[in-house]
């Protein structure tokens, strides 16, 4: 699998992600889904009056804005091959066996693998650090890779 990709590579003058890159995506769309998260707390917030009361508050919002990422990450990949943090930083997610932005379930299984990486510590982002391809659990599970656009 890994000539393959090597092949595919050179063949299609693609060059990989940089981590960061990649991290500076991760981080402008985390910025967004948060803020779209308080815009829609917000009434809720207002009334809370400690540090405390908010996390409780947003806590009780986990499933729901881990819904809203499955969402947005399934939506940007599967139509724009990016989302918009990766827009913004020019970088596209690829499918491997298509050489294109991922299908519908591609997609969906990336984003569930996502945000699966992220309630395990972050280890499925770490685990591009060390592969030669930086896969992560999502690129690995969901068969994509992220180039430069």
């Amino acid at each position: 699998m890994e000539d393959k990709i090597e092949t595919l590579l050179e063949r299609e003058r693609l060059s990989l992600s940089s981590i960061r890159k990649r991290a500076a995506a991760f981080g402008i769309d985390e910025i967004l889904l948060s803020t779209l998260l308080m815009i829609i707390l917000w009434d809720s917030i207002q009334k809370v009056n400690t540090v405390e009361g908010i996390l409780a508050l947003t806590n009780n919002f986990i499933l729901e804005y881990m819904a809203i990422k499955i969402l947005y990450q399934t939506f940007f990949t599967m139509q724009y091959g990016a989302s918009l943090g990766k827009i913004v930083m020019k970088i596209r997610v690829l499918e491997l066996s298509t050489l294109s932005s991922p299908g519908f379930l591609s997609a969906f299984n990336r984003s569930v693998f996502r945000v699966v990486s992220e309630a395990l510590f972050y280890f499925g982002f770490a685990w591009a650090m060390i592969d030669p391809y930086r896969r992560s659990w999502h690129d690995l599970s969901a068969r994509t890779l992220v180039v430069d656009a």
